[in-house]
């Protein structure tokens, strides 16, 4: 996400699985700078929000992506869903 010079990475999931769930969003920009940030998704009807800090932009939209995963936590670890930004782009045709 982008507004006023600042970018930052944000993932909704809603679970409805009947327990929590840990997440793990990674946010990449230029010069290989990472931010990751690890949230906890209870289990209801609403979706639950992991969100990295707002970091001044440094450098186009297109130099940032960002990967959310989510698995059981503690031991299982058992990973549900990957998910990432910045698919290739479909060629004109």
């Amino acid at each position: 996400m982008t507004a006023e010079g600042q970018t930052w990475g944000r993932s909704y999931f809603h679970n409805t699985g009947g327990r929590a769930l840990d997440a793990v969003l990674t946010m990449m920009g230029p010069a290989g700078r990472t931010v990751q940030i690890h949230c906890a998704v209870g289990a209801g009807d609403e979706p639950g929000l992991c969100e990295t800090p707002r970091e001044a932009s440094a450098g186009a939209r297109d130099d940032y992506s960002a990967v959310a995963e989510f698995a059981v936590p503690g031991d299982e670890g058992r990973l549900l869903l990957r998910s990432g930004s910045n698919s290739a782009a479909a060629s004109g045709g």
